[in-house]
């Protein structure tokens, strides 16, 4: 799964649908291509030092490695953003979390889209 590196790219998936777990927020942009999923990850300076930050994404890199692989849509893009919470949080509880933002932002993003259709 390719990584979003570019700040324009996490701005824009700041705009799109999220959802907010206890464990970590998910953004999830359509970016209306094909082309594979996208994954970007972030931990702000709020949550903890370098340490901290750094064993979150890590975290969350081995969520998204796991879980988001077989979830995503293609043309998409996807924010993992880490909380406090995720630097203690049980590793499965994680995964739920993940799950179920996943599902929620699917069904959203389906609602949507069906809301024009007759």
């Amino acid at each position: 799964m390719e990584r979003l590196k570019r700040r324009q790219d996490f701005v824009a998936a700041a705009r799109a649908l999220y959802a907010a777990m206890p464990g970590m927020v998910v953004q999830m942009r359509p970016r209306g291509d094909e082309a594979p999923p996208r994954v970007g990850f972030t931990a702000t300076k709020k949550i903890g030092n370098a340490v901290v930050r750094n064993r979150v994404k890590r975290r969350l890199r081995e969520l998204a490695r796991l879980q988001l692989a077989g979830q995503a849509r293609p043309g998409h893009d996807y924010v993992l953003i880490g909380r406090a919470p995720t630097f203690a949080r049980d590793y499965s509880d994680l995964e739920k979390d993940l799950v179920s933002a996943l599902k929620r932002l699917h069904r959203t993003a389906q609602a949507g889209a069906d809301k024009g259709t007759p």
